[in-house]
């Protein structure tokens, strides 16, 4: 035989990963995240907000400070759209205060 090689045809495995579409306190669309990111985010607002209360900025501050170097995307990007999700679920709420708060349900 000359030289021809069978060769085998190459598989691109890709793994799935389970996504989670997110719900808008206004009914505004929801975005298509990773749930593993989703978890992620939403356990570290809620821990953040465990018996407190904090502005939008604190609350931010406070989440790329505990996430930095511990998560591999725009922590404000998925800490925004999961604030979103948990408010339009109901897990946490906004205060009528001035400067307005948020704080768990």
């Amino acid at each position: 035989m000359s030289g021809a090689r069978c060769q085998s045809p190459r598989r691109s495995i890709k793994m799935t990963e389970e996504k989670i579409l997110t719900k808008h306190p206004l009914g505004k669309s929801g975005r298509n995240i990773s749930k593993h990111k989703y978890e992620t985010m939403k356990q570290a607002i809620v821990e953040t907000l465990r018996n407190k209360e904090l502005t939008h900025t604190e609350l931010f501050n406070q989440l790329n400070k505990s996430l930095k170097g511990k998560f591999s995307d725009n922590i404000s990007w998925y800490a925004e759209t999961v604030k979103l999700d948990l408010e339009a679920r109901k897990k946490i709420e906004r205060t009528s205060s001035k400067p307005q708060k948020y704080r768990l349900k």
